[in-house]
Parts: structure tokens; sequence; C-alpha cells
């Protein structure tokens, strides 16, 4: 019996003539019947030494197709500098799109695109530069300098995804048009048509479409252009409307939410395998096709997790961060582990899929170890950052972050030579974005949080006009130190919820009612090109935040392995120079993802940013902590 054909020799063997068709209530691809089975991936969520493993597992699950989001604010890091795996930046090996996409193909998968240029995602913005703050644009909209912008970025980046289209021999059968438009509530479709346009003009000919929850209406969908539906549950309710709105067309569902995400201080979230394969098997018996979001979610490296704003209020008060993890309770977990979830759908393809091809084995898991503990050998404290800082900004009054030219990271806002009285109280006028610590001659006055309610008090973005009482000491030319943290900008919502300036920007900073001026500004953005040169001195037992604190792993071996953060209480881990995320007590993540091709054999540097009370020692764990303090 002659072995089954793979994808590509199925499709393609007799020439491309045609690509993804909607012309008929199924699709169909090269004109030949498809039923599409989706999974979501973000490469720039994944160690790219582990793109083929991930995509083989998505392969061997039976999926045809892999689907990715493109993050504007990774590939045009400023204005005009772009990054597509050699712009030198932290993350340009994560950023090879190119090479991602011919891995798919070779992976034997087809591929859905998703280039924004608002992606939501979870990540920082919704993937939207930071600095089109600084110009005042209104994003996702018709504004014409934020179409400018996206012009300039899409005419490079379609430069290269244009060649990789199906019907030109690569993998992409499908773009789209921004992302969950409908639920901004504009309808400003000569926004949408303007990147219709975008695309058309920058050689794009594959199927384009839009997404949205059909139970939330339509207004994020333009006339001719394919609509998809996302969504968690009830499919016959959702694909009924969408076929309402779209009848004899072929079914999609863009997003069906596998899991969910965790903000921090919530608790873990979990959806059982079999709520999980319910509502899959019906979407597969209403005969319609799926991408599973996420099928692997990854990490959300360094400072780029997104967050929400509850309520869709736009003054921060409601402010909820997401997680460095960005598992979601997936069919593939954080570090490509087979789930039950996962063993559903490879049964659930295998039983709805018509078209017999080639489905690869599924290859075997990374192996995880748990390394000795690191010991913290240097230091360095808040005031040994700023002196070795290559920006102080004097100002006579506070700036945004974005103001300054920074995107990510940390501010410090320094005063030199107050006279401070005992019992003094200092007064933040609007909301902190995100989080603060105050210092006076480098100690520390900011509390420890040590449960979720201590984040409704001063240092955290909850409350408007906070105030700290400065204690019983008497100060006399004392410097006050300000650092505040982002702690990622809301990735969705309504368009008011995009002024999402961080630092201090929202009013004075007064003690005793008298408003402070003549400020020294430092951004601390901790990319590696600086914290790879900084100057340590000894660690002498002194665990008071803030302060770096560092140690060195020696590794005989590389594996994947998790750092286990529950002695630490806030803050994030650099290793090698690059920041591999946050870590709060509070949880609901307790841990952090350390990938293998993160380390190199022999020694390792492990640097731990705490902003209150660290340790003397970073510990491992082989597997994931998930555990929220109430």
């Amino acid at each position: 019996m002659a072995s089954p054909p793979t994808l590509y020799e199925y499709y393609t063997s007799n020439g491309i003539s045609g690509g993804l068709s909607t012309q008929q209530p199924n699709f169909t691809l090269n004109n030949k019947p498809i039923t599409i089975f989706s999974g979501a991936l973000h490469y720039f969520r994944v160690p790219p030494q582990y793109w083929r493993d991930r995509l083989r597992k998505i392969r061997a699950a039976g999926l045809n197709t892999v689907e990715t989001y493109i993050p504007w604010n990774l590939h045009e890091p400023q204005v005009g500098t772009y990054d597509f795996g050699e712009g030198g930046t932290d993350f340009s090996d994560f950023l090879q799109v190119e090479k991602f996409l011919k891995l798919a193909q070779e992976e034997d998968l087809l591929a859905i695109v998703r280039p924004g240029p608002y992606i939501c995602a979870e990540w920082d913005f919704g993937g939207l530069p930071s600095w089109l703050l600084r110009e005042n644009v209104k994003v996702r909209t018709s504004d014409p300098k934020f179409l400018t912008h996206v012009r300039r970025f899409f005419k490079t980046l379609l430069a290269i995804l244009s060649t990789l289209q199906f019907t030109q021999g690569g993998p992409i059968i499908a773009f789209q048009i921004e992302n969950e438009y409908g639920n901004t509530k504009m309808g400003d479709s000569q926004y949408l048509e303007s990147l219709k346009q975008i695309f058309e003009e920058n050689g794009i000919r594959e199927l384009l479409f839009t997404s949205d929850t059909p139970s939330n209406g339509f207004s994020g969908t333009l006339p001719g252009v394919f609509a998809t539906a996302n969504f968690q549950d009830n499919p016959k309710t959702e694909l009924g409307l969408l076929q309402k709105y779209q009848p004899n067309k072929p079914l999609m569902v863009m997003e069906y939410w596998t899991g969910w995400f965790d903000h921090w201080a919530e608790k873990h979230h979990q959806r059982s395998s079999d709520a999980f394969g319910s509502v899959l098997e019906e979407i597969l018996r209403l005969n319609s096709s799926v991408n599973m979001y996420m099928f692997h979610g990854g990490t959300n490296w360094g400072f780029l997790n997104g967050a929400n704003i509850k309520d869709q209020t736009s003054d921060n008060s409601a402010y909820q961060p997401d997680t460095t993890s960005y598992d979601y309770d997936a069919p593939l977990s954080e570090t490509g582990d087979y789930t039950d979830k996962y063993h559903k759908v490879k049964q659930l393809v295998e039983k709805y899929n018509t078209v017999v091809t080639k489905i690869p084995q599924m290859p075997e898991l990374t192996k995880r170890s748990v390394f000795p503990p690191v010991q913290m050998t240097e230091m360095l404290t808040l005031d040994d950052l700023i002196q070795q800082s290559p920006q102080k900004i004097p100002s006579q009054d506070l700036k945004a972050m974005e103001l300054l030219g920074q995107s990510y990271g940390y501010v410090n806002y320094r005063v030199k030579n107050l006279n401070i009285a005992s019992n003094s109280t200092l007064k933040i006028e609007g909301h902190v974005c995100d989080t603060i610590l105050v210092l006076i001659n480098g100690q520390l006055k900011s509390k420890i949080p040590k449960n979720q309610s201590d984040l409704d008090k001063f240092g955290f973005w909850r409350l408007k006009d906070s105030t700290l009482d400065l204690g019983p000491l008497e100060y006399h030319n004392a410097t006050l130190d300000l650092l505040v943290e982002n702690w990622g900008r809301s990735n969705y919502g309504k368009l008011n919820q995009f002024n999402q300036f961080k630092g201090l920007w929202q009013g004075n900073v007064l003690i005793n009612d008298v408003v402070l001026h003549n400020w020294e500004i430092i951004p601390l953005e901790f990319q590696s090109k600086w914290t790879n040169s900084l100057q340590w001195r000894k660690f002498e037992g002194d665990l008071g935040g803030p302060r770096l604190l560092k140690g060195v792993l020696q590794v005989e071996e590389v594996f994947d392995t998790f750092l286990d953060m529950r002695e630490w209480k806030k803050g994030f881990v650099i290793v090698n120079g690059f920041v591999l995320g946050r870590f709060f007590r509070l949880g609901p993540q307790q841990s952090l993802y350390l990938p293998g091709p993160f380390l190199r054999k022999g020694a390792n540097s492990v640097v731990v940013f705490e902003h209150f009370e660290g340790h003397p020692q970073v510990k491992f764990v082989k597997d994931h902590i998930f555990e929220t303090l109430s």
C-alpha cells in the first residue's frame, strides 16, 4: 500500500493555479477541498532553536496550518529602524519571521499570518510601537499620521511576506486585516479600507480576512472581505450568526480559545480537556474550519507582557498586567510538553479530516533538569545603577517614559538637596503608571506588599492622588528617588485605553503640599549592551531592595529548567544579559521558564532585580509553580 502524500504534494503536485478560495460553501485550496485545522504559535514567544520542534508537534497532531501574529513593536523598535533578525536588538534572534515561515513549510504546514498593525495578543500595547505615543497619533484609526507609519512599516514587512505567498510557492494562504476591530466600536471603515489597500499595493494576493466575535456584531468587517469568528463557547450560536451575515461562504473560527491567560494576583486559569474537546468537536461537526488560539502559548519574554484595563476606564485604576508565562493552558505547554488537550486534538482531527496526508511521529519531549542553587556573589544598589547610566535627563517637570525615547523597563525620577521635615507626607497626583518605589538617600520607604489588598495602597496603580508618610526622621540635603516600573501597556479595549504613557505624568509630586521641580530623570531599560557592561561590587549580605543581585550558574550540560522565585518578592530576572521575565510573590506565577538555548556550557550569569527584599540564592525546579497569595 502506497504511503499517503505530504500536504504540499497533495495540494501542489500538479502546479499552483489558485490559492485559498471562499467562492463556495467550503474552502478550496488550489481548487481542491480543504478544511483548515490550524494552531496558533507566535515565533516571538518561542526560542528560535525550538521553532522546528513546536511546528513538528503541531503537524504531528494532524493540523495542516500554523497561525502567527507579527509584532510591529519588535520589528520597528525606533521609527524607520527595522529588525527582522539582523537588527542587533536583544530580540533579534526571535525576529527571523521569514525563517520561521520557511520552517513551517519544511514541516509540511501551511500558514495564516496576522500582521496587524494591531495584534492584541496579550502583548505590550497590542504590538503597537510605544514611540507612536510621542507623536499624539490616534492609533487604529484613519488618522493620516498613523497610516503614514503603517504604510512605511508594511512596505518593509510585506516585501518579505509577499514572496512567501502560497501562489508564489510559499506557505501563506491568508492574511488578516487588523484584529477584532469591532471591539473598538469605532466603525472607522475608512481605516480598514486603507489597510486593505496597503496589502494589495504591496503585492498581497492571497485571501484577506477580518476576525470578530459574531455575537458582538460585525462593525469590524468590510464588504467583500471574508469574515471569521472568535470565541470560546456557544459555537452553534456564533457560527449561526456568521453564516447569516455571510451566507454561502465557508465557516472559519479564527480564534477558538483553548484556555486563557493570567493577570498578576489572579488565580491561574485552567480549562478542562473535556470542556475544550466538546466545543472543538461541535465546531468540526458544524463543518467549520478552525484555528486554535493558542495551540502553544510560549512566554512573554523581557518586559513585553500586555495588560487589560477592566471596566473600560482610562485612568489606570482598573489596570491588570499579564504574567510573563503565556502558557495559556494550551494543548502544548509553555515548555512544549504534550497535554490532554493535545491528544484530544489529535483524536478529533483524525476523526473529521477527510484528506489523508502524511503525518510525522510525535517528537520526543525536550529534557528538563534542576540545577544546583545559584549563590548571589555580587550586587548593585539603585544608586550604583544610576551612576553607571549613560542617560541622565535634567527636567524642570516630570515626563512620561515615552517622551524620553524609552519603551520598556523602569524610569527613575531624582531630586537632590531636599530638606525634609520629620513626619512629612509625599503626594503623587493622578495615578502611578504602574508601580513606584520611594527612596530617601538610598533607603527604601515603600512597604512590601504582603497580600492582594496591598495593591489598593500606596505604590501601585489603583490609588489616585496617593500619599506616603516619610517617617519620623528629618533630612538635610537629601536625595529623593522615585523608581517607577512600566508593568506592560494595555493590549485590548476601546481606543481611549490606548493612551498608554508610563511613569509619572498625570500630575505633580509634592512634599507637604509643595510641588517638587528640578528633576534628574534616568531611563533604565536594562538592555543587554548596558547590563553586560556593568561594573559590580561584592555582595556582603544586605538583601534590602531595590538592587541587582548577581550569581553564576555553572552548567556542564544544557537543559531546560525553571527558576523558583518563591523566596523573592517582586522584580525580574536577567540570564546572560537577556531579560527573562518578571516575578511577583502574590502570584499566580511563581517560577520562570528558562529554556536550554538561553544557557551555555560553563559559566552563566543570573541577575535578579529585586524591588523589596532579596534572597541569597536562586533555586531551580523542574515544572511550573502556580500559587496565588490572597
